[in-house]
């Protein structure tokens, strides 16, 4: 096999792999709650910790790849993972199962952060798209098949510790077909240095006003939860401050002066904010309004998963031809039309939710493609690392803004106390008005997701093709 369809195939297995461990507990959480006896905090965080934790620390990672070597991370990364998810098969109580998952989270966070730079380093120009494209496709249907699997494993008898056992043997292989096959292509940057005050300032702030905001919602806006948020806001600012009096910033805001980079980042952020929580109000209403086991809500997201994954792959072909700004900008626009639609719907039964279920998951698998493409080739060669991780934290960034903003929404219609009975496991009915009321922010929640997909649209179509073999390959050049 040619080299650079080695690096294809192993980092697809991996980003696949990582980003599905993301959401593939969402759906079964009430199971999971209920066998472990998890207080509501500690399904909050057996959520939260994994992908808090992925976001924290891709942008160092991404640093220390450029310094120390992609491949090697990377496959650090794809044994720490594997091991993570051995640990959480056996957690013997939520505590436990909070903790390997940010064991499993750090792997993954190594992973994510290093596959689209590899690839970038392998792949001409003129195939970077569709490899790109169909790498980050299957970290994205990872996502959203997810939930699927996660239902339909968790609900069958082999009950949801098999959810992470399909980690292990595949994990295995692909750690050692990693350590042998891949090699490094980039030039390690010894001389730089790490950031510390960055990595805290960063780490601190989005920690901190993600737990809040989460908790608030969850579990009530007490003057901590409140005063977490502020401190996490202050804490990221002075990280932007900071960044800009730093040698080598874990961050390169220098990067964004070129606007091909600029834009795609800004449609990247606010296409995961506008998604993100489209799979959690499902999972909700699947479960705690109609009234599906996990393994029903599991197999009811399927159309959804499907359509992405078939656009997907298209999508990065066609960006390789004709450039990238069209298709995800037309990407953008179906989904917000698929949410606005959404946002109408009266939500009596699944089959009126089905048919803009599939047009949203077409007009995501259309972005995401030339969306990685766009910012990869704006990229300049020896910022890659960083440029990965900081597209993998602004995904990350956004799917947590957003289920926080989720649950923030409900919250105001549903009470409290049955809003952690559903997400915890409890079993709990809904009288005829909370049940409006929940429909009613299930409206609100998709309108305003399908305005903030439209306003992605607006950078989405500020970026432009390269033209012939345009690549950068010294400082950023400023469009």
């Amino acid at each position: 096999m040619d080299y650079k369809y080695v690096v294809l195939t192993n980092t697809t297995i991996g980003a696949f792999m990582a980003i599905l461990d993301a959401n593939i507990v969402l759906i079964a959480l009430p199971i999971i709650s209920a066998d472990l006896h998890a207080s509501p905090f500690e399904a909050v965080w057996i959520i939260m910790g994994y992908i808090l934790v992925n976001a924290a620390l891709l942008l160092t990672f991404g640093r220390l790849s450029d310094i120390f070597g992609r491949a090697r991370l990377y496959n650090l990364g794809f044994a720490l993972f594997t091991v993570g998810s051995a640990l959480c098969s056996i957690s013997f109580n939520g505590i436990s199962l909070v903790v390997f998952r940010l064991v499993q989270g750090t792997g993954g966070a190594l992973i994510f952060s290093n596959a689209a730079a590899l690839l970038t380093d392998v792949f001409p120009p003129t195939e970077r798209g569709r490899a790109l494209g169909f790498n980050q496709v299957a970290g994205t249907f990872g996502s959203v098949s997810g939930l699927a699997l996660g239902g339909i494993l968790a609900g069958s008898f082999l009950g949801w510790r098999s959810i992470f056992w399909i980690n292990i043997p595949i994990g295995t292989i692909a750690t050692f077909w990693a350590y042998f096959k891949l090699k490094e292509t980039s030039e390690p940057r010894r001389s730089e240095k790490l950031d510390p005050i960055g990595n805290i300032l960063f780490g601190t702030g989005l920690t901190v006003s993600l737990v809040g905001l989460m908790l608030g919602a969850l579990l009530g806006w007490t003057p901590t939860f409140v005063g977490a948020i502020v401190i996490g806001i202050l804490c990221i600012a002075g990280f932007v401050l900071a960044e800009t009096k730093v040698r080598y910033p874990m961050m390169d805001l220098s990067l964004f002066k070129i606007r091909a980079f600029a834009a795609g980042m800004a449609s990247n952020l606010l296409a995961s904010l506008a998604r993100g929580g489209f799979s959690l109000v499902l999972v909700f209403y699947f479960q705690g309004v109609l009234l599906f086991d996990a393994f029903t809500a599991g197999l009811m997201l399927i159309p959804f998963s499907v359509s992405f994954v078939t656009f997907g792959p298209l999508s990065g072909y066609l960006s390789d031809k004709y450039g990238s700004r069209g298709l995800a900008t037309a990407g953008l626009l179906i989904v917000a039309v698929a949410l606005f639609w959404l946002g109408l719907l009266p939500f009596q039964n699944y089959n009126q939710i089905v048919v803009p279920m599939i047009i949203a998951g077409a007009g995501g698998g259309m972005f995401v493609a030339p969306n990685v493409a766009s910012i990869m080739n704006a990229t300049p060669a020896a910022r890659r690392g960083v440029a990965s991780g900081m597209s993998s934290t602004l995904i990350n960034t956004g799917f947590l803004l957003s289920l926080g903003l989720a649950f923030a929404i409900m919250a105001t219609s549903v009470p409290v106390d049955v809003l952690q009975h559903i997400f915890s496991g409890g079993s709990v009915s809904i009288t005829p008005v909370q049940l409006d009321s929940f429909v009613s922010s299930l409206h609100g929640l998709f309108l305003l997701m399908g305005f903030i997909s439209l306003f992605a649209a607006v950078p989405a179509f500020m970026t432009k093709k390269p033209k012939g073999n345009y690549e950068i390959l010294g400082s950023a050049e400023v469009d």
